[in-house]
């Protein structure tokens, strides 16, 4: 049995150093959104799916999906949005599947799926703990500044609240880290989350039920 893990948060949450922090203490993670870029390369079944829907002129020359014209033309149009929901989450869930398989067919005890919208496409159900990473707003619109150079307050804080606020993605996680502190005292809580992983798998591989973070919790300072 391999204990299925969603890491989870918002833009600029910190999530994407937890998972690397995640990987660097030896446990296996996978960024959903890569997973996105393979079946959107050429040929790709994501990329047939998107040529199909939305016609042609949503491709790249060398057959892969254009994700900016993409992504401009869903984020103002609900409908067009929940097509391309409902085309391109189940095949990324199936990747998610194999995955999961693959890891545990080499005697992997867990992993853990990197994703921004996992909660908000449903995926909850398909994890058995879902880790929150969360952090202010204010603290995110730096992150986001310092790390793309030049980017439209207005238009970030847009994106943002498109997503669930982190008190939805806390409210149905088992575990939250919030990232607003010190690189030390992040590097403390990755290692204490790495910790708790690892015990809530080697107690669900023997039946068990880790009690080592409650409900909703957050990584022990």
């Amino acid at each position: 049995m391999i204990l299925k893990v969603g890491l989870t948060g918002g833009l600029a949450s910190g999530k994407s150093t937890i998972a690397e922090g995640l990987e660097k203490r030896g446990i296996p993670v996978r960024d959903a959104d890569r997973m996105v870029h393979e079946l959107y390369a050429p040929g790709g079944a994501g990329a047939r799916a998107v040529a199909a829907a939305f016609g042609p002129g949503f491709l790249c020359p060398d057959g892969s999906v254009d994700r900016r014209k993409l992504s401009m033309h869903v984020f103002h149009d609900r409908e067009a949005l929940a097509t391309l929901n409902g085309l391109i989450h189940p095949l990324v869930r199936d990747e998610w599947a194999r995955w999961f398989a693959s890891l545990a067919e080499k005697g992997e005890p867990l992993g853990v799926i990197e994703a921004t919208l996992l909660v908000e496409t449903g995926g909850r159900e398909r994890f058995d703990v879902l880790v929150a990473v969360s952090a202010p707003a204010e603290v995110r619109l730096k992150r986001a500044i310092k790390r793309s150079g030049e980017i439209d307050p207005n238009e970030f804080v847009k994106r943002m609240t498109a997503q669930f606020s982190d008190a939805a993605r806390e409210e149905v996680s088992d575990i939250v880290v919030r990232t607003d502190g010190t690189r030390e005292e992040l590097e403390g809580k990755i290692d204490r989350l790495a910790e708790d992983l690892r015990l809530r798998a080697a107690e669900a591989g023997a039946g068990g039920r880790s009690g080592f973070f409650s409900k909703p919790g957050e990584a022990p300072r």
